[in-house]
């Protein structure tokens, strides 16, 4: 599913193309709205409401995403693989311990 690459390897290419200043913070608070979101829809069947919350999340998640790319001049890079999209998390996480 990963091409061979290691996740080093993603994260390496997926900062390579998040380098403006902008677009790294944009990044920073967008992926974990998008990812609570997530999480959020999955226990909406159990709370009333609450897909509201996660849904409002998501799509301000993915506002900071395309902001952040407007800044950084480049499209997103799940446009040209879809398997961007399961790297994101993982630089944001390397990018919280310094690693990114």
């Amino acid at each position: 599913m990963f091409a061979g690459k290691s996740w080093e390897e993603w994260i390496r290419q997926y900062a390579q193309s998040h380098q403006n200043p902008v677009n790294r913070i944009c990044h920073t608070i967008g992926i974990p709205l998008i990812a609570v979101s997530i999480l959020l829809f999955i226990a909406s069947p159990f709370v009333r409401n609450l897909w509201q919350v996660a849904l409002l999340l998501f799509v301000v998640g993915w506002i900071f995403q395309f902001v952040g790319h407007w800044f950084e001049g480049k499209p997103p890079e799940f446009l040209r693989d879809w398997r961007f999209l399961f790297v994101g998390l993982r630089w944001w996480a390397a990018k919280i311990r310094g690693r990114a």
